[in-house]
């Protein structure tokens, strides 16, 4: 069985790819932004509110495909800038996920796909 989960992003239709994608117990969330549900960023020029908004849309897409935050087992975090977000980003990921603890890797990218945007995640869940 599989199961999609597709949000107003602009590039999901272009570049053809689901929010989320659910086979059987596995549930894979596509790198994830600070966009509302209009599509327009949230936070600009503060990684942390970008942050909180992007683990918000990562819950979002996992209750849609039948799973819940509790479920994360792996996340995945690109920041532009480490030196100046990681406290930020991991702030807010610890915020959402000090009792799950899921294994996370957190690393500096060059740039983002929109360049108001400062951070982007990944996460991957088992139900």
């Amino acid at each position: 069985m599989r199961q999609q989960y597709s949000t107003r992003s602009p590039w999901e239709p272009t570049v053809g790819y689901a929010r989320a994608v659910r086979v059987g117990r596995h549930v894979y969330i596509a790198g994830t932004t600070a966009l509302d549900e209009n599509g327009e960023l949230v936070g600009a020029g503060s990684a942390y509110l970008q942050a909180v908004r992007i683990l918000r849309n990562i819950e979002t897409a996992l209750n849609a495909v039948g799973a819940d935050i509790s479920s994360v087992v792996r996340t995945r975090m690109y920041v532009i800038d480490i030196a100046a977000h990681a406290d930020e980003v991991g702030r807010a990921h610890g915020e959402m996920f000090r009792e799950i603890r899921p294994v996370s890797t957190m690393v500096e990218v060059a740039r983002l796909i929109d360049p108001r945007m400062l951070v982007e995640m990944e996460a991957e869940a088992v139900l």
